[in-house]
């Protein structure tokens, strides 16, 4: 299939070249495009037949998706809720482990909830929603493809088409019907923490894969596959700009004119609602200083009228909060603009008895919500949810044998092969003889959570081992499969070391996981200040060994100096479970044949310097490392000369700004730790537990800000953000008269003495009881404490080693949930606990 756009985008593009600057609002600007599917008058009578039927309260909850940890069957049934999702941190049960049969039996359940009409409901099927993004990630033991940034590089849409198959099948097993994908967000600066959910930084790939994406989960519009048994529906998000945002700062704000926000942005999606995508995501950005959630224009007049979108927007994880005058629990503001679906997870009860007034109360017309519920029912009788029955009994439900399937990870492994860049080869020292002494070194070789990314189990992908990805293969598995079957001989030393010197190293290393927010960068230079991956293949290169790297990465780095230090250096992206992958692409087979070349082209341009946080092809004075399309072959001989290591982006942190400790994830060197009964346990995932204590994902402002902490009172149980290795001098923080700040919301009183603590030298210290605090403090209600810090000091905590800058514990029952822990120089006068010097 050859890679282009179709006529009427290019048609579209050819108007706007010649607009430069435009006034906002301009609806003439925008293509006009009709539905994909012609209107059905069956169909639509159907619907009104159904919207007759219901009353108010039921037709907005149609309008509602309640998150899994927040919902139960009984209130699917009491509340005639259209949805119910399970975020990126959550999990059936809170069991990231439950199978796939329990997963059916849920559907089964939700199902027939929806169904019942015992008491007055109309039967009406639930649907549930999942972010299945590259594969369906949130099943252990499920076929995790590259990310959109390396199957960006691959230029490949048929490949696309039949990863959309192949993940839709893998989604179905467990009874669900709805995924949030594909992305098409193009990433205009790379310090954005979502860059590697964008195919490109240029709108033709993105464009080009949006139609195949989308027919690989759906169905091909208008014939009779389209969204039949062996398909589910899809979710184009975010509409529109999300990867424009000013620096790059995740739900931010894109400045673009309109013209851009088109061309560079709206161009993607036309080619999926040509394909008929049956819901579209409402992006958390703002354009130009108003949130998507609540922009009339771009949402009704643009996207349901100008471009002819017939099926439901759904929003994103409580983002209609954030449109002023706004809460989790009503924003009419929102419903007008045109939002069908509301994704408010936790407060989804009040949102609804809000709603319902605030239309009895005429704020809300109720022919938008009527039109809303008109959208929703259509998608559902279109996807077929009133006629498959239960999800036990549909075509692939249960089919545990298609996930990881080993028709799916050949796909995977083909895209892993055609999704590496090679950016530098001199001497042409690839493709390397397997039959060779091979050192694997770095800490990615033997890292699926670094490998596989964000969006894998769970939300940030952190914390995930090995055995979470049965079936899977590492890089080095795949690396040692090929040289041991031709003789030689592979050793992983993730520190380089070695007893017999190798004839070439591999270091694998790159970016730790991530997601949305978490991943934003100030700075693209990597590891600016430690430089540990360069000393290692530097000192390799010093030993007189050639070194092959293999970059793992969500976005282009600034890593010249690692470049310099390689004789090869291949860009491998987030290439999912399948590992094998690469070293099909890095080794001869026995015979010393090429296996399979270098097909990986850049779809993102590389950096020459630091400074180039906002490089994309047609820029002005564009002037990359690499360019955009650039990716070597093996019939290329090519010298790359030594590159400048001069950091020309370097800022420095003031002093006076707050030193954070906790923002959802511990920050910087930090982790979370459990301790029970002399027990601790390290916490690397959103969730954990031990005896007496259990943590779990929470909001505040945005997804995952804040954790909820339980302790059930069978014993002394604490939470730290500590290190067991790490120490950190913070007593500038004396020095400057700073507070310990906190946000916190009490669920549950504390039953006995709560206190916060520090970490000294031998143990915790400085036990300050903020029970008494806590308890006047009203219920599900956010507030801020501050203690001095000299509180802390005067009891012996040894700031110029600080191991646990924060630590909760008690034996009393209790529940709370905690965000923004910092240290914020001089706001000692103002703290909520005060200490004399």
């Amino acid at each position: 299939m050859k890679l282009t756009y179709s006529s009427f985008l290019l048609g579209s593009f050819m108007s706007f070249a010649s607009v430069n600057t435009v006034a906002k609002n301009d609806i003439t600007l925008w293509p006009t495009l009709e539905p994909a599917i012609k209107k059905n008058a069956e169909l639509e009578t159907r619907i009104t037949h159904l919207i007759s039927q219901m009353s108010l309260e039921q037709k907005v909850g149609q309008m509602v998706q309640a998150e899994i940890t927040w919902v139960t069957p009984q209130d699917v049934k009491k509340y005639h809720l259209g949805s119910v999702l399970n975020g990126g941190g959550t999990f059936l049960h809170n069991n990231r482990n439950a199978s796939v049969s329990d997963w059916v039996s849920f559907m089964d359940e939700l199902y027939l909830a929806s169904m019942d009409t015992s008491q007055g409901g109309l039967a009406i099927p639930v649907t549930y929603g999942i972010d299945a993004v590259h594969g369906n990630n949130k099943f252990i033991g499920a076929t995790l493809y590259p990310h959109n940034i390396g199957l960006g590089a691959t230029r490949n849409p048929d490949l696309i088409y039949k990863i959309g198959e192949a993940t839709a099948k893998e989604v179905l097993l467990a009874g669900i019907d709805w995924t949030f994908a594909p992305t098409l967000a193009v990433a205009r600066d790379d310090r954005w923490g979502r860059t590697y959910e964008s195919y490109s930084e240029d709108p033709e790939i993105v464009a080009s894969y949006a139609k195949e994406m989308i027919e690989g989960l759906q169905g091909k519009v208008n014939t009779a596959n389209f969204l039949d048994d062996d398909h589910i529906y899809s979710t184009a998000k975010h509409w529109v700009g999300d990867g424009g945002t000013y620096q790059g700062i995740d739900q931010g704000d894109n400045q673009e004119s309109e013209s851009d926000l088109i061309k560079n942005h709206a161009a993607a999606y036309l080619p999926g609602l040509k394909a008929g995508v049956q819901s579209i995501m409402a992006s958390h950005n703002m354009w130009n200083g108003l949130r998507l959630h609540g922009s009339k224009f771009l949402l009704t007049d643009v996207l349901k009228t100008r471009l002819g979108f017939d099926g439901f927007i759904v929003g994103d994880w409580n983002s209609h909060s954030k449109i002023p005058g706004c809460s989790n629990d009503s924003c009419p503001q929102a419903v007008n603009a045109g939002l069908d679906m509301f994704m408010v997870v936790e407060d989804w009860k009040a949102f609804i008895g809000n709603t319902v007034e605030q239309v009895k109360d005429g704020i809300i017309p109720v022919e938008r919500i009527d039109d809303a519920v008109r959208r929703i029912l259509r998608v559902k009788i279109r996807s077929g949810l009133f006629d498959k029955g239960l999800p036990s009994t549909r075509k692939y439900a249960n089919q545990k044998q298609l996930l990881g399937a080993p028709e799916h990870k050949a796909i995977a492994r083909q895209a892993v092969r055609e999704s590496l860049v090679l950016l530098k080869n001199n001497n042409n020292l690839l493709p390397l003889n397997p039959n060779s002494k091979v050192l694997i070194a770095g800490d990615g070789a033997e890292n699926m959570s670094k490998q596989t990314g964000g969006w894998t189990i769970n939300w940030t992908g952190e914390g995930n081992v090995k055995s979470d990805f049965p079936g899977g293969t590492s890089i080095f598995d795949g690396i040692k499969q090929a040289v041991n079957k031709a003789g030689g001989n592979a050793v992983l030393s993730p520190d380089g070391s070695f007893d017999v010197k190798p004839d070439v190293a591999i270091v694998v290393f790159g970016e730790n996981p991530y997601a949305e927010w978490i991943g934003d960068l100030k700075s693209i230079a990597y590891q600016a200040h430690s430089h540990r991956d360069a000393k290692l293949i530097e000192s390799l290169k010093s030993q007189g060994i050639k070194v092959v790297s293999v970059f793992l990465s969500g976005r282009p780095l600034w890593v010249n100096r690692e470049i310099n230090a390689s004789d090869s250096f291949v860009a491998a992206w987030l290439p999912g479970s399948e590992g094998v992958g690469v070293a099909d692409v890095l080794f001869k087979d026995n015979e010393g044949n090429i296996q399979f070349d270098f097909k990986g082209k850049l779809s993102f341009s590389w950096p020459k310097y630091a400074s180039q946080v906002v490089l994309n092809r047609y820029d002005e004075n564009y002037d990359p490392l690499f360019a955009y399309g650039f990716g070597l072959t093996y019939k290329d001989n090519v010298m790359l000369n030594k590159l400048s290591t001069k950091n020309d982006f370097i800022f420095e942190t003031p002093v006076n700004t707050p030193y954070q400790i906790m923002q959802g994830r511990a920050k910087g060197d930090w982790n979370y730790q459990l301790q029970s009964g002399g027990q601790t346990k390290d916490i690397h995932t959103p969730s954990g537990n031990i005896k007496g204590l259990t943590m779990i994902e929470a909001d505040k402002n945005i997804q995952g800000d804040a954790k909820e902490f339980t302790w059930s009172g069978a014993n002394n149980a604490s939470v730290l953000i500590s290190s067991s290795w790490y120490r950190e001098d913070l007593s500038q923080y004396l020095i400057n008269k700073s507070a310990l700040t906190f946000d916190v919301r009490v669920e549950t009183p504390p039953r006995n003495e709560l206190y916060v603590q520090m970490g000294c030298a031998k143990g915790k210290c400085a036990e300050l009881n903020i029970s008494p605090m806590l308890k006047e403090f009203k219920l599900n209600t956010w507030n801020t404490v501050s203690i001095d810090l000299l509180c802390f000091a005067k009891s012996g905590v040894e700031f110029e080693r600080s191991s646990a800058p924060f630590v909760l514990t008690s034996e009393g029952a209790a529940k709370i949930r905690i965000a923004n822990v910092q240290f914020e120089p001089n706001a000692k006068k103002m703290a909520t606990l005060k200490c004399s010097e």
